[in-house]
């Protein structure tokens, strides 16, 4: 794929179980270099609202855009990347589905992850991960002063966002980088790397848990870096 524009402004989208405090240490990385940053506040209660929060951050934009998604929120990029302001997609420990495609329809071929057995069901159908589930199957690799922080801000997440599908997969038109997380308990690193190559992405692997970003933030910075300066 050919050099893409050189960009100044990223949009990172968290995903679920984490709010946009999950991206505070690669923010003040990407600043000092002068980009401008926007943290999406998805609310996690539905895809459709969640990618309508996007799309307006989107819109707030003055020029070409990296849009970066970690988690779930790779499948908020994957449907809100068609935007045309929109000339690379970064993918951290992320579903990145095709069109017609659900986090359960990407993950069926591979073993559950230990930290979907930490999933505590509430009474409306939304989901929480157990204190034990952030310790042990979401951020392990981190302090406990970093988890306990996790926990407190931990949001609670649709069980529908599970089977959201994008209409249209933006990474087929737009190129795509991709951070395997090796150590990860919430996706499978083995299904990371399917997607990775499925979407043909340019693929960084680090020895991380789910939360790339926090335990390993200036790698994840350099990756995202590397997008919007268009490097191969």
């Amino acid at each position: 794929m050919s050099q893409i524009t050189p960009a100044k402004n990223i949009v990172l989208v968290h995903g679920a179980f984490a709010d946009g405090s999950s991206w505070s240490k690669v923010i003040p990385l990407l600043q000092a270099k002068g980009y401008k940053v926007t943290s999406v506040a998805i609310s996690l209660t539905s895809f459709k609202d969640d990618v309508a929060v996007t799309k307006r951050a989107l819109a707030a934009q003055d020029g070409p855009v990296i849009l970066v998604g970690h988690s779930y929120g790779g499948v908020v990029i994957t449907e809100t990347g068609n935007d045309p302001k929109v000339i690379g997609l970064v993918y951290v420990a992320a579903f990145a589905p095709d069109a017609g495609q659900s986090i359960v329809d990407v993950s069926k071929d591979f073993p559950k992850p230990l930290g979907l057995e930490k999933l505590v069901p509430q009474p409306d159908g939304f989901l929480l991960l157990s204190p034990d589930g952030i310790k042990a199957g979401f951020a392990q690799d981190l302090s406990e002063e970093e988890q306990n922080l996790l926990i407190a801000v931990q949001p609670e997440t649709s069980g529908s966002l599970f089977a959201a599908e994008p209409t249209e997969a933006a990474w087929h038109n737009k190129p795509s980088w991709y951070i395997v997380a090796s150590n990860d308990h919430m996706i499978t690193p083995e299904n990371e790397v399917s997607m990775a190559k499925q979407i043909k992405a340019t693929i960084t692997t680090l020895p991380s848990s789910h939360v790339v970003m926090l335990s390993h933030p200036k790698e994840v910075a350099k990756v995202i870096e590397e997008a919007a300066a268009g490097a191969k």
